[in-house]
């Protein structure tokens, strides 16, 4: 027999009149709320998928009166959209490498090794933390101009590494695998960078699995940064490319523009169902139950 796992309510709870009053009450606001959500993304593709005309008719329909695919062709055909998804996948990519490599291996340093000062440097990390994004735009881009890495992606590869909520966050999830586990890899002989390569780094496919998903958001929806550090048409990212060439494009019509937008609105949506699954399943998972 398939065993439930219980709720906060039991079916005895919602016989009460109050609480089922409060629980109804709770439903109906999250309903509002996914639609909410729901209705710009829907409205998106179904203004994709009307004329012109009919989308800038008064008053405006929710649901096309004619369906109208071929504007998804004609919107694939008006820019290289392989192109510039090639773009942003390659700084995901890179970002990605960047944040398991560096980050990964400071936070386990910070956490599991003796590193001198240890502390001072987590409350440095952490301080950084209260630092407005915008006042370090100009540094970066001083720094990135002086290492001649503009225009090109590790421009943004070389940034991801000094991610201090990225670094916390896995030095948080080091701090929660039992020490025991990396002592007998010790006495067995085992180096740091193999305790880290075998042992951490497994145990923290949960945890990347969800920065995973922060950097893909980041890179698909970043269009201001690469603006500033690429003048090549052909390395700007999809959303750089969809401001310049969609959004202030002159001439093009709303259903057209519309088509674009959900198809690039689509693939992020699709990722975060796919990975959202996996984390609720592993995100807690620690180095030892018992």
């Amino acid at each position: 027999m398939k065993q439930m796992d219980r709720g906060i309510l039991s079916s005895f709870d919602l016989k009460k009149k109050p609480i089922l009053i409060g629980y109804s009450i709770m439903v109906l606001i999250l309903v509002v709320m996914s639609c909410s959500m729901i209705y710009p993304i829907l409205t998106t593709f179904f203004n994709g998928l009307k004329t012109n005309v009919e989308v800038n008719s008064f008053p405006p329909r929710f649901l096309p009166s004619e369906w109208h695919f071929d504007n998804f062709n004609k919107g694939w055909n008006f820019i290289d959209l392989p192109e510039f998804l090639r773009n942003t996948l390659y700084i995901f990519g890179g970002n990605l490498v960047i944040t398991v490599g560096v980050l990964g291996l400071a936070s386990f340093s910070l956490s599991r090794l003796n590193v001198p000062k240890r502390k001072a440097v987590y409350f440095f990390f952490m301080m950084t933390l209260f630092i407005p994004p915008t006042t370090y735009i100009i540094p970066n881009f001083v720094n990135l101009k002086d290492l001649g890495l503009m225009n090109s992606f590790a421009a943004f590869w070389l940034p991801a590494g000094a991610n201090a909520f990225f670094l916390l966050l896995l030095k948080n999830f080091f701090d929660e695998i039992h020490y025991e586990i990396f002592e007998a890899a010790r006495i067995d002989g085992a180096s740091d960078w193999r305790s880290f390569a075998q042992i951490a780094l497994p145990l923290s496919v949960p945890i990347f699995s969800t920065l995973a998903i922060f950097i893909f958001s980041s890179s698909w929806n970043d269009w201001f940064w690469p603006s500033l550090i690429m003048h090549n048409d052909s390395h700007y990212p999809l959303a750089t490319a969809i401001y310049k060439y969609v959004i202030n494009a002159k001439g093009l019509a709303l259903n057209i523009r519309f088509a674009i937008l959900t198809m690039v609105m689509l693939p992020p949506i699709v990722v975060f169902l796919i990975f959202q699954k996996y984390i609720m399943r592993g995100l807690h998972l620690g180095g030892v139950k018992g």
